[in-house]
């Protein structure tokens, strides 16, 4: 018998899986001012000790009557500013922050037992921006942005075959970045930072920005 025709009794139960987190704490006094900063360390610290995917975050959108949706993307840049990602400028996620332009983002570095969440709105790159990320792309991760219609029903044979076709149209010279194709600046409004702890007692602690742009820190219960 395979995994998948076991009789359901001999899978896991769910409510008796647990694990205490033991692995660091997270203390006011070791906060930098600025929460970009402790982000830094912490991403940092996650690409150090072999996270796959340390630039992985889930991304929450809503449309305009607050119907949600979620997905991983890769965060491709962070400053001062904010979190950085590209997309299909067609796609779900795109349509749904110009309709309504608040989001959140999770950063799961569960081999830490840590977590990074960010809410706040986001603004569109300039075409200028986008350009200087696209020509860093490998070739064929730039063909597949023009082959990829986001969000939209196809199958596989018919997406493989615009690949072929259009990785010979551009076979002989650059390829250009797609008109439906950008990106997006988190404006981050809170970044908290969760480590796990003992007993359920995880340290949670919240960065709030203020109007004149600095940060106020704060812990939250569990």
């Amino acid at each position: 018998m395979n995994e998948l025709t076991k009789s359901p009794t001999t899978n896991p139960n769910l409510a008796d899986m647990r694990q205490d987190y033991r692995l660091a704490e997270l203390d006011e006094s070791i906060l930098p001012a600025n929460p970009i900063d402790q982000f830094r360390r912490w991403f940092e610290e996650s690409c150090k000790s072999g996270v796959i995917e340390p630039n992985a975050m889930s991304l929450a959108t809503a449309t305009a009557s607050g119907r949600t949706s979620i997905r991983t993307v890769l965060c491709k840049g962070y400053d001062d500013r904010g979190f950085v990602f590209y997309t299909n400028l067609e796609s779900t996620k795109a349509g749904q922050l110009a309709e309504n332009p608040n989001i959140s983002l999770l950063f799961p570095w569960l081999k830490l037992e840590r977590q990074v969440i960010v809410n706040g709105t986001v603004e569109k790159l300039s075409v200028a921006e986008v350009a200087k990320y696209f020509i860093t792309r490998p070739v064929d991760s730039q063909i597949a942005a023009w082959a990829s219609q986001q969000s939209q029903f196809t199958t596989r044979k018919m997406l493989q075959k615009k690949f072929g076709e259009l990785r010979q149209q551009f076979a002989s010279g650059q390829v250009p970045v797609p008109s439906f194709w950008g990106g997006f600046r988190v404006i981050p409004a809170t970044i908290e930072f969760w480590q796990g702890r003992p007993n359920r007692m995880h340290d949670r602690m919240l960065y709030t920005r203020q109007q004149d742009g600095s940060w106020t820190i704060g812990r939250l219960s569990p």
